[in-house]
């Protein structure tokens, strides 16, 4: 769908605006997905073609404003350009759209449910979650896929994305001392995987049933 001439003389990353200088609403806004983020980073160490980005300007149209997603998730793309990192996403300089996007609702809608739904499915990002917390009678958590140009509501918890190797799902949890419902991800046979916080936690645990006290390591 997005097929750029090479020849013209499109702005890249450096000369667009990084942000649209619109605070989130909440720290769920951030945390939810800097947790999805940091469980990639610990899973994925060792691959370099993925990049999941925070509140990050995805450019898909010099003539419209960047989109704004909570999270988003790219494959087959660098991780990293040098040590200034990504300032803002431009499709027609990574040559690839979003495989998924994120967005966390609070009490003051931003179109989740209907113009940044339409924009996803028009950018063909395959994968569009909506974390709705405040909800009581619905399921808070809605995973679609795009098929066809719509996006169809997947059933389950977790639901497995076949195309990332990875579920999403939502779970009771502790992170950054914070105790409440998170988003994670999961593996092929429905478990949780461990945050970074979790791993060391374990790791503890393993040293104490050893007879070593884990404060004692330098």
């Amino acid at each position: 769908m997005f097929k750029y001439n090479p020849l013209h003389c499109l702005p890249s990353a450096e000369d667009l605006p990084d942000s649209d200088d619109t605070p989130v609403d909440n720290e769920l806004q951030d945390l939810i997905p800097s947790l999805l983020k940091a469980i990639l980073a610990l899973i994925w160490t060792n691959r370099m073609d993925w990049f999941f980005g925070i509140d990050m300007g995805i450019y898909y149209d010099l003539e419209q404003p960047a989109i704004v997603p909570d999270g988003f998730l790219s494959l087959g793309v660098e991780r990293f350009f040098d040590e200034n990192l990504r300032l803002s996403y431009p499709i027609w300089e990574e040559q690839r759209v979003p495989i998924l996007a994120l967005e966390v609702v609070s009490q003051k809608r931003r179109g989740e449910y209907t113009s940044k739904k339409k924009q996803y499915a028009e950018l063909e990002i395959l994968y569009y979650v909506i974390y709705n917390p405040l909800r009581r009678k619905k399921q808070p958590l809605e995973v679609y896929r795009l098929t066809d140009g719509e996006y169809v509501l997947q059933r389950g918890n977790p639901v497995w994305l076949e195309e990332i190797g990875l579920g999403i799902g939502r779970d009771r949890g502790t992170y950054q001392g914070i105790t409440r419902e998170w988003l994670y991800w999961y593996d092929r046979q429905g478990q949780r995987l461990r945050t970074p916080e979790e791993r060391i936690q374990q790791l503890e645990e393993r040293l104490r049933s050893l007879g070593i006290d884990p404060n004692s390591i330098a």
